[in-house]
């Protein structure tokens, strides 16, 4: 006899073997149990949640004999005929390949001829949204009033196609998705009726990756244990079947991102490569780790939710610890949108490989979001920089005869040269060499200062406008000494001056006067007097 499927080998024969909805097998049990059976029903729910097994059982149940606690027996003639297909009390219908007006009216001329054997002639029609608008007219009718012999069971996987004149003529049944601790305990019991040895790690991955459907859950496991024929399938032979990437690699890619080491992550997205893995996959199961990482970092109860092993979960709680949550968030968005441009990309690494490095490079974005990374990058610094400045403050740096640092001797602080204040002749000098200052300037702060204007406010204080309120904000605080030395250094002066934001949607000639736009005439007293 040739190979079945594992899905199709395992597909539930009672109602007690269908995992994961409870909350309808209970009710068409008891239905049953009671003759109160509907005439329609509607099963609603994503692929692989048991929607046309249920159909089959209860089309069974229906027509049993004897039917044990709702429950088709399988004993009787009639549950035989049915199991094996030979019953023509059970008919199905793929929609999707018959939804003319004519295929239903094959079925209407059919419904009115009772069952030569059985209770219940049960029509299942698969994939029902795909009926036509037509077809689902001339089915109305004999939906509501059918003959009381008659019995439509209508699945979908789309529900929100479907009219409501048909809906209103059902009884609708959601089946929800089915949780990995379900997947899985239901995978141990095929392997181990199939005598397959694997790791318990690997079916929990198998379960994770099947996105709550058992049907998926079981072909993944059919092509893993295909592939690793008569060995144990372990967790790492699953990653090389299923093209996935282990949790470790997320978090190396993580941490270079988040510290802004372009190589390190493109090194990681290397091996990826090299590994054969599918890059699409790869950045998906990113976002679902950065997912993890953002619940992690929000609230420690979140161990049922993230369902990680506790050594990941371990793992992702001492890198959530020293992370923003609005970078992660930053991040899962960025990749969310890679994610779908990955569909239609025909060169996935390059696009991967931009993403990357323009992350791991955020002045390269003129844009809010990047913002963010770039001020948390340069908050970092300062720190760093603090640091080492309290630590010659201190003395705990010294510097030698020669210039290098010793240890023991007390460092000399070093003396800043107090300049004069600029002039109004000052500032226009400051303002016509703007250009060459600008060149001069290092990164990030260059890249800020090409979007600021200049204007002179009272007491010649230099006013330097800004679009974006966090830049305003950062060189009236934290970065005021950065700008300070450059603008002094610039004239040999010290230079008085404050920040201030516009929005964009304002006029900036109405508000201040714009020093950029005026040509000056420099004209020293030699000159003058030369005149």
């Amino acid at each position: 006899m040739s190979y079945v499927a594992l899905y199709r080998k395992f597909r539930p024969p009672v109602f007690e073997d269908v995992k994961g909805q409870d909350h309808i097998i209970t009710t068409l049990k008891n239905q049953i149990k009671s003759d109160r059976v509907g005439h329609a029903y509607l099963f609603c729910g994503t692929r692989g949640t048991g929607k046309t097994s249920v159909a089959k059982i209860l089309a069974r149940a229906v027509n049993c004999e004897h039917p044990v606690d709702g429950s088709p027996c399988g004993e009787c003639e009639m549950c035989k005929s049915i199991a094996a297909g030979n019953s023509m009390n059970v008919i199905e219908i793929d929609a999707a390949s018959n939804n003319g007006v004519d295929n239903i009216r094959e079925i209407i001329d059919e419904v009115s001829y009772s069952p030569t054997k059985g209770k219940r002639k049960v029509y299942i029609i698969d994939e029902v949204h795909m009926l036509s608008a037509g077809a689902f007219n001339a089915l109305l009718k004999t939906l509501e009033e059918p003959p009381e012999y008659v019995m439509f069971i209508l699945a979908t996987t789309e529900v929100q196609k479907i009219p409501i004149t048909i809906l209103s003529r059902c009884q609708r049944y959601d089946f929800h998705r089915i949780t990995i601790d379900t997947i899985e305990g239901r995978l141990r019991e095929v392997v181990d009726a199939e005598g397959i040895q694997v790791e318990e790690k690997a079916l929990r991955y198998i379960a994770k990756t099947a996105d709550g459907s058992m049907r998926d859950s079981l072909s993944l496991l059919d092509q893993c244990v295909a592939f690793n024929y008569g060995q144990e399938l372990t967790y790492d032979k699953v990653l090389n079947v299923l093209g996935a990437v282990d949790t470790e690699v997320f978090s190396k890619l993580f941490s270079a991102l988040y510290s802004q080491d372009a190589n390190s992550a493109l090194t990681v997205l290397s091996d990826v490569v090299i590994q054969g893995r599918e890059l699409a996959q790869f950045v998906n199961d990113f976002v679902w780790y950065l997912r993890n990482l953002m619940l992690v970092q929000a609230s420690d109860q979140m161990e049922d939710v993230v369902d990680v092993s506790s050594d990941n979960l371990k793992e992702l709680k001492q890198q959530a610890e020293g992370a923003e949550t609005d970078t992660i968030i930053r991040y899962i968005r960025i990749f969310s949108e890679l994610s779908s441009q990955l569909r239609y990309a025909t060169q996935k690494r390059i696009l991967i490989e931009i993403t990357l490095i323009k992350m791991c490079k955020p002045q390269m974005d003129d844009n809010d979001d990047s913002l963010e990374d770039r001020l948390r990058v340069l908050e970092q610094h300062d720190e760093e920089n603090s640091k080492v400045l309290a630590g010659i403050r201190s003395g705990e740096l010294s510097v030698s005869v020669s210039g290098g640092a010793t240890a023991g001797a007390q460092a000399q602080p070093k003396v800043k040269k107090v300049l004069d204040r600029a002039v109004p002749e000052d500032i226009q000098k400051l303002v016509k060499g703007w250009p060459g200052i600008l060149a001069r300037m290092g990164n990030p702060m260059k890249t800020f200062m090409q979007r600021a204007r200049l204007s002179l406010g009272n007491n010649d204080v230099l006013q330097i406008v800004f679009d974006n309120k966090q830049y305003a904000d950062k060189y009236a605080n934290e970065s005021a000494a950065e700008l300070q030395d450059v603008l002094d250094a610039a004239i040999g002066k010290h230079v008085e001056f404050e920040t201030r934001f516009l929005e964009q949607q304002q006029a900036f000639e109405e508000n201040y006067v714009n020093l950029q736009a005026i040509n000056f005439d420099i004209v020293t007293e030699d000159e003058e007097k030369e005149n």
